[in-house]
């Protein structure tokens, strides 16, 4: 890439659960941490959404569940997304890939709000110092203080800006998004990630663990290692993932139900239903030939 004139830089956004990845600072700070800098990999890492997940920037694609995305605004400002997935469960989406790293990946933490929740964010007073900038940030009044933080749900809009400006993470998303809806938001917000873009993608399936990379602990591979797909299409490569994977030996150690080792591991899930999502919107097709290398 740089032989070419270009400048890549590796990036991420901040995420809405507490941790150390929710502001820029801490996050360098893991991405250093696991040799993701400038002197093993040859470029920078810049967290998109800016040093408190803030620095989004609203992409309109007018779709069925999303309106304007809040992308975070370097990845916006790239001229070119390859994004580099490791395939594997996740206890909410079912499985995650492309359209999952695309997705959740690039929302900023605001964004992140709107993709998780199906209800009005919430206080946790035992967090709350009563400080009073969530009340500056809400545009609708609906925050007072009495004498800890409290949401008036008649006024609230649900936009997650609270969430965003909280330095003590008193305020929380109400996880309560149904699987099929969550995931049909996360290909909404690839599409707006990749719109006017060039791109290109690539999964790992390698170490297919049954939850996802963001849990602190690991668990044994779902599957023996298959290898690495690539695609100009996220959604092909995505269901050429999945397919993968679901015709490969389940380990013994889970119990298989059905055809869909992700759903037998998590089956409150509806993984596929992002995959039938992205092909109505237009973000790729299902359909896919695997050539081998």
């Amino acid at each position: 890439m740089k032989r070419n004139g270009g400048f890549p830089f590796l990036t991420d956004c901040s995420t809405l659960y507490v941790g150390r990845r929710k502001h820029a600072l801490e996050h360098l700070e893991v991405a250093y941490e696991h040799g993701f800098n400038p002197f093993q990999t040859g470029c920078h890492v810049i967290i998109a959404d800016g040093i408190r997940g803030l620095d989004a920037q609203e992409v309109e694609i007018n779709l069925e569940h999303i309106k304007k995305a809040k992308i975070g605004r370097a990845l916006r400002e790239a001229d070119i997304i390859i994004s580099l997935n490791h395939f594997k469960g996740h206890d909410m989406a079912g499985f995650g890939g492309a359209l999952k790293n695309l997705g959740m990946g690039g929302a900023s933490r605001q964004g992140k709000a709107e993709i998780h929740a199906a209800g009005k964010p919430r206080i946790r007073e035992d967090f709350c110092r009563a400080c009073g900038i969530c009340l500056k940030q809400c545009a609708q009044g609906a925050i007072s203080l009495a004498p800890k933080a409290r949401i008036d749900e008649e006024l609230c809009l649900g936009c997650g800006y609270c969430i965003s400006h909280c330095p003590y993470d008193a305020i929380r998303a109400d996880w309560s998004e149904s699987s099929a809806n969550m995931n049909r938001k996360v290909a909404e917000y690839a599409y707006a990630v990749l719109k006017d873009k060039k791109h290109f993608h690539i999964n790992f399936l390698l170490d297919v663990s049954p939850d996802c990379d963001c849990e602190r602990k690991n668990d044994i591979p779902i599957v023996g290692n298959i290898g690495f797909l690539a695609s100009f299409d996220p959604v092909a490569l995505d269901q050429a993932s999945l397919d993968l994977v679901n015709k490969a030996p389940l380990n013994p150690k889970y119990e298989s139900v059905g055809r869909d080792h992700f759903k037998s591991i998590h089956p409150h899930t509806f993984g596929e239903a992002g995959l039938e999502h992205a092909e109505k919107i237009g973000l790729g097709s299902r359909e896919y030939r695997l050539y081998e290398i």
